[in-house]
């Protein structure tokens, strides 16, 4: 049983940082490339940022040079850094396996003074 499970999300003034996790088990995590999504109320779900199985990563326009995003596959682990945020970051955050049907079940972010 595939399971991804985010953690790392809360509240944060703007300009704060905050770390996500996402642990996977259940699937050889190491030959996928990961992603984190972000859904805020009323809007679409968007790609924050991917990370292929080499390293290779790929930011939405709205996050590049603040947030970072890295895996650790020998401990089934991808994480976003997420730095100088703002009040528009504020959404649920997701984790998923890219080309498949596997996600977490999301963490809540949000940006507020």
């Amino acid at each position: 049983q595939v399971q991804l499970v985010e953690s790392g999300g809360g509240l944060v003034q703007p300009e704060g940082s905050l770390r996500l996790s996402c642990a996977a088990s259940g699937i050889i995590f190491s030959i996928f490339a990961v992603a984190w999504y972000r859904q805020a109320p009323g809007k679409e779900r968007e790609l924050v940022a991917s990370i292929t199985r080499g390293g290779t990563t790929n930011y939405g326009d709205s996050v590049k040079g603040r947030f970072t995003i890295s895996r650790d596959n020998a401990k089934n682990m991808v994480y976003l850094q997420m730095n100088s945020l703002k009040p528009e970051d504020t959404a649920v955050y997701y984790c998923h396996i890219l080309l498949s049907g596997y996600w977490g079940q999301g963490t809540q972010v949000t940006v507020s003074s």
